[in-house]
């Protein structure tokens, strides 16, 4: 598939994605007609723009290529995680470690500190170079209550062809925008076309 760097080519967040954060981070790889493909944690830059405007990380972060590829890695672990729910599947167990890790990797709650003129207060930990662990954790929690909770019967996957995405069905709608929705559309309706006959 071929990189298309072009923003506005990204559809609008599908539905769900703005209620969980892990949606939206497993839709941020798309694939596109034509086999156009667009990785919004592509690069080290885009991680930490994708990161930022998500509030999981500062703007300057430094976000490097080794934090971008552990990123992109717990990204495929989740979509194979969502895929399994949604064929009613038992998940991978790779899958399942890999998220666990995760949620593993911050403390989730905030630690007891002294200081010396105001005594103790409570404040969780997150110097620099744990802004990448706290991402994964909160991501990786964010997917597991997807998975565990109420709106998991609702997960599906996008049902026009060549669209990845995952998005929480409303009612009878199983597209993540309306370009899908009237991809499908046209491709059903050109599938019903009678066709000529050979002569």
């Amino acid at each position: 598939m071929s990189e298309t760097p072009a923003a506005e080519s990204v559809p609008p967040p599908a539905p769900g994605a703005v209620e969980y954060l892990a949606l939206d981070f497993a839709n941020s790889a798309v694939a596109l007609p034509g086999g156009h493909f667009i990785d919004l944690l592509g690069t080290p830059e885009a991680t930490n723009r994708w990161l930022a405007e998500h509030g999981l990380a500062p703007t300057d972060a430094g976000v490097q290529e080794m934090c971008a590829a552990q990123l992109r890695s717990l990204r495929e672990h989740l979509r194979s995680l969502f895929a399994a729910r949604v064929a009613g599947l038992p998940a991978l167990p790779a899958a399942l470690s890999a998220v666990n890790d995760a949620l593993s990797r911050a403390p989730s709650a905030a630690l007891l500190h002294w200081d010396e003129k105001s005594g103790p207060y409570r404040a969780a930990p997150c110097p620099t170079n744990e802004i990448l662990d706290r991402a994964l954790a909160a991501l990786a929690a964010n997917a597991a209550d997807l998975l565990t909770g109420p709106d998991a019967d609702r997960l599906t996957g996008c049902g026009s062809t060549p669209c990845n995405r995952y998005l929480l069905r409303h009612g009878r709608r199983q597209w993540c925008s309306t370009r899908c929705g009237d991809r499908a559309r046209a491709a059903r309706a050109y599938a019903r076309r009678p066709r000529p006959k050979a002569g």
